[in-house]
């Protein structure tokens, strides 16, 4: 039987996303779990995309086994005016044939964002992000304020899930914000064990 697997899927432009990712992923295995990090292309402004199949850089491309098969999923992309990145709307909408067959229902899953502005949509995102995951009856998994840094980061997180203020000169991720990343990844890595227990 294959061993199971949190599925740390994002989409990343500028790195922080990226980075997030990573960090996310140590908490998933420190939770006692594989981390499968996976992205999706760029959608292409022209008919049809040239890119080649495995990406020059970064985690490979995700597959619809790989969602498939996962033991819980932690989905991240940089904020658009509010919302997920076309990247990675684009992937789920073509998820349908996941829903269908009910594949992902009771597994849990996480959210995670990064924006340019303080303001600038951290929380939307994350909201809005969840609402396919609702959709394939996903169990969704916040950040519990027993976090002690969601009430003392003066850069991001928050409960709907882990966020970075990259601002407009790409900073850094800061401390608490990789604690909170890391806590997400381990909680949600606990949450798919019990669950498949």
């Amino acid at each position: 039987m294959p061993q199971p697997y949190v599925l740390v899927l994002y989409y990343s432009r500028h790195g922080s996303v990226e980075a997030m990712a990573r960090h996310i992923a140590h908490g998933v295995e420190t939770g006692g779990l594989e981390a499968r990090l996976r992205t999706v292309p760029a959608v292409s402004a022209t008919c049809e995309a040239t890119d080649p199949d495995i990406p020059e850089k970064g985690a490979v491309y995700c597959s619809l086994d790989d969602l498939k098969g996962c033991a819980g999923l932690i989905l991240g992309s940089p904020t658009r005016f509010g919302n997920m990145a076309a990247p990675l709307r684009y992937f789920l909408d073509g998820t349908s044939s996941l829903w269908l067959n009910g594949d992902l229902i009771g597994k849990p899953a996480a959210v995670f964002t990064s924006t340019s502005s303080m303001h600038g949509g951290q929380e939307s995102t994350l909201i809005t992000m969840m609402l396919p995951l609702l959709h394939h009856g996903m169990l969704i998994a916040g950040l519990p304020y027993s976090h002690p840094e969601l009430t003392t980061t003066r850069s991001g997180g928050t409960p709907y899930g882990a966020s970075h203020l990259a601002g407009t000169d790409n900073l850094p991720l800061s401390a608490e914000e990789i604690t909170l990343c890391r806590a997400q990844g381990k909680r949600l890595a606990q949450l798919a064990r019990k669950l498949a227990d």
